[in-house]
């Protein structure tokens, strides 16, 4: 499974984007269900977000959704995190 993550916005309004590939890890059971939550909270239109706030693009494996900060599920902020901190 390929989870993408572009975060657009913020005080600076600097893009961010990264990618996780779960292929062979021993993890991949964990990323699938945090994807699998994440996208069935997402929405299919990228949503109004706040001034400052930052909106967010979830690709996996082709499907895309939208969410924004300040509304974000728990799935949706665990998987974002995860996905910045750990993807290149």
């Amino acid at each position: 499974m390929r989870i993408q993550v572009r975060r657009t916005g913020g005080f600076a309004g600097i893009e961010r984007h990264a990618e996780v590939d779960t292929s062979g890890r021993s993890d991949a059971a964990e990323w699938h269900a945090l994807a699998e939550e994440a996208l069935a909270d997402g929405r299919s239109i990228p949503p109004v977000g706040v001034p400052d706030g930052f909106s967010y693009q979830l690709t996996v494996d082709g499907k895309t959704v939208y969410c924004a900060d300040p509304r974000l599920t728990d799935g949706q902020r665990k998987l974002i995190s995860r996905v910045l901190k750990e993807g290149a």
